[in-house]
């Protein structure tokens, strides 16, 4: 029999009307002609186009004027070649410029799903039984393209979710690349990705071991400039593509945490960044750090990243190397086994696996943890999220894929000091799609990247359908002895 599932009446929906200014260029000779033509104009015709443009995109876009300054800078190079001075451009005309390289995004026009929800760093001014939370989304907009979004909530004494209203702006965060490169991990990355061989050993003998991004660029830009291969010089720029997978991201403090969004940059990503799995993982000091595995996807390869933040303005981004951080599904245990970092995977696409490390960003020798075994999970079991830990063992919630490719939730209970042992697995999923949530963008789907304890009660978010997210939730002690239990009805059906 399956366990009682309370289903929360609360669905979180996209905002199709949340939009971003985004940076928006359409190849170096068209980008020529706008500036060429901005330039005839007399001040008072740019003060005449760019006034009313301030006025109407101020009330949807926080700072709309640093905005467009930014990104007429990211022009400057192309302004310069045709004997322009950038500095005596009036401000207003930078403005302008400003404008033609700029368009608004509607980050969730499409779909809102795939939550994940982790204690916010915040927890001042309740009362007690009472805990604040943040929960990720995946927000797809335009084109299937994936960011990470974000909202706060409040779990009551008695369970309920309050869902604290959006702001009125999304933010994009100042990207800063201060990242100091392992040669060796970078190269290998870069043969991951297809990148030629012939320029890899290029860049190995004229890197250091370890560098920074202004001399890979200066490198780069100088081998690229005595290239006459126009194939090879595009395999200099994917270099510089994999280099944007490392940054800094910074958002103003004046953000709200439903303002901030996290928006693919790099070319490896411009497809989309998908599933993040948040963790409050507990350092060995004591200290709290929030960790994210998420994965970058450029239409047809792969990339899976690590996202590090204490306070959920500063975020550090890092590509995870070695061969057990390929495919997705990548989660990080809440705190060191043994003395290292444990990690699950699904390499294959099938299988969930169990990793140690002693490196956050290097991850080898992967071991099989979970086949497929009932026929709601045949097609591919993975895991919904970081690991619990109760006292009980690691509780795992899982997804698995059966018949019309329908997605269910089920559960599984790892050994607490070896998570390779399992202790139980329910054998009937824990949630499936009802009636009303088999219908949406991707439909007879449920999926989960993490779920949080509280007051005794084990809280799911849930993408339904792929069309919006809800809540469910169960007494963890019920499903615990029915974890448990689970091996011995194993153990009966072998015999």
């Amino acid at each position: 029999m399956r366990l009682i599932i309370e289903r929360k009446d609360i669905k979180v929906y996209p905002d199709p009307k949340r939009v971003i200014a985004r940076y928006f260029f359409n190849g170096e000779e068209r980008a020529k002609q706008v500036i060429k033509n901005v330039m005839k104009l007399s001040e008072q015709e740019v003060f005449g186009l760019i006034s009313p443009l301030l006025q109407e995109y101020s009330k949807r876009h926080r700072n709309i004027t640093k905005i467009l300054t930014r990104h007429c800078k990211k022009v400057k190079p192309i302004i310069e070649q045709l004997s322009i001075d950038y500095d005596d451009l009036s401000a207003y005309r930078r403005l302008l410029l400003g404008s033609y390289f700029t368009h608004e995004y509607s980050i969730e026009s499409a779909a809102f799903f795939n939550p994940s929800i982790v204690e916010d760093p915040n927890q001042a001014d309740l009362v007690e039984g009472e805990k604040r939370v943040i929960i990720s989304f995946r927000a797809v907009g335009e084109g299937h393209i994936s960011s990470v979004v974000f909202r706060r909530a409040l779990l009551d004494r008695q369970g309920n979710i309050i869902i604290t209203p959006a702001g009125n702006y999304v933010d994009e965060a100042e990207i800063i690349r201060n990242a100091v490169y392992n040669k060796n991990l970078f190269l290998k990355k870069a043969d991951v990705t297809n990148i030629n061989s012939v320029i890899l050993e290029e860049l190995d003998a004229r890197l250091p071991d370890k560098f920074e991004y202004a001399e890979l660029r200066r490198v780069i830009m100088d081998s690229k400039a005595i290239q006459p291969d126009e194939a090879l010089k595009l395999e200099y720029e994917k270099v510089l593509w994999l280099s944007d997978t490392y940054q800094e991201m910074s958002f103003s403090r004046d953000t709200d945490i439903s303002d901030r969004v996290i928006f693919p940059i790099s070319e490896f990503e411009r497809k989309g960044i998908e599933d993040a799995r948040f963790v409050r993982f507990v350092k060995d000091d004591g200290s709290i750090k929030y960790y994210a595995t998420y994965t970058a996807f450029d239409g047809s390869l792969i990339l899976p990243k690590l996202l590090e933040t204490s306070d959920f303005y500063d975020f550090k981004v890092s590509p995870l190397h070695g061969e057990g951080s390929q495919n997705k599904n990548l989660a990080l245990f809440p705190r060191k086994i043994n003395g290292k970092y444990a990690m699950i995977s699904r390499i294959d696409g099938w299988n969930n696996y169990l990793m140690y490390s002693d490196k956050l960003t290097v991850w080898d020798d992967p071991i099989k943890l979970q086949a497929p075994e009932f026929p709601w999970e045949y097609v591919q079991i993975g895991n919904c999220g970081s690991p619990i830990e109760t006292d009980a063992g690691w509780l795992i919630i899982t997804h698995g894929v059966g018949p019309m490719r329908r997605y269910c939730l089920g559960a599984s209970l790892l050994d607490l000091h070896d998570p390779s042992i399992e202790i139980g697995r329910l054998h009937e999923p824990l949630v499936i799609p009802n009636n009303d949530e088999r219908e949406g963008y991707v439909p007879n789907v449920l999926y989960s990247c993490g779920s949080i304890i509280h007051n005794g009660e084990l809280i799911i978010p849930y993408g339904l359908s792929d069309y919006c997210s809800s809540f469910a939730s169960v007494n963890l002690e019920h499903l615990l002895e029915k974890l448990k239990q689970s091996v011995s009805e194993t153990k009966t059906l072998a015999v």
